[in-house]
């Protein structure tokens, strides 16, 4: 039990096997944390998080759209979508000349709540 040994917890009742079976599931799930902290630092950047709200309400939007949405460059926005593109969490599509960008299903059930919550708590402080 050498890992019993490495517990810094000054506390008097301090649970050596609690803290060994805690440690065990971080462990087996790092990848797990580490795919979750890269798929929120995306939303995390305020004009990401408006443009992955504008993808999810319009379900798909090319760049000029989204730029003059946000009132916001071409070249400003195209730098945001690369990120949430290779970041995986959007995906595109060309139309002649068009780039389409979307969110990936599976993350927009992810993202469902955060919208939610954004509604929610404008709703709370509208003044009626």
């Amino acid at each position: 039990m050498r890992e019993m040994e490495n517990i810094k917890c000054i506390r008097t009742l301090a649970d050596p096997v609690q803290i060994g079976k805690c440690r065990n599931k971080i462990r087996a799930r790092e990848p797990g944390f580490g795919l979750l902290a890269r798929i929120l630092s995306l939303p995390a950047n305020e004009v990401r998080l408006k443009i992955l709200y504008l993808l999810k309400e319009e379900n798909q939007l090319c760049p000029c759209d989204i730029a003059d949405m946000l009132y916001m460059t071409d070249p400003a926005i195209s730098q945001h979508l690369r990120k949430l593109k290779d970041g995986g969490i959007i995906k595109s599509r060309k139309a002649g000349n068009t780039i389409y960008y979307s969110i990936e299903p599976e993350y927009l059930t992810f993202l469902e709540p955060f919208f939610k919550y954004i509604i929610q708590s404008v709703e709370k402080y509208e003044v009626i």
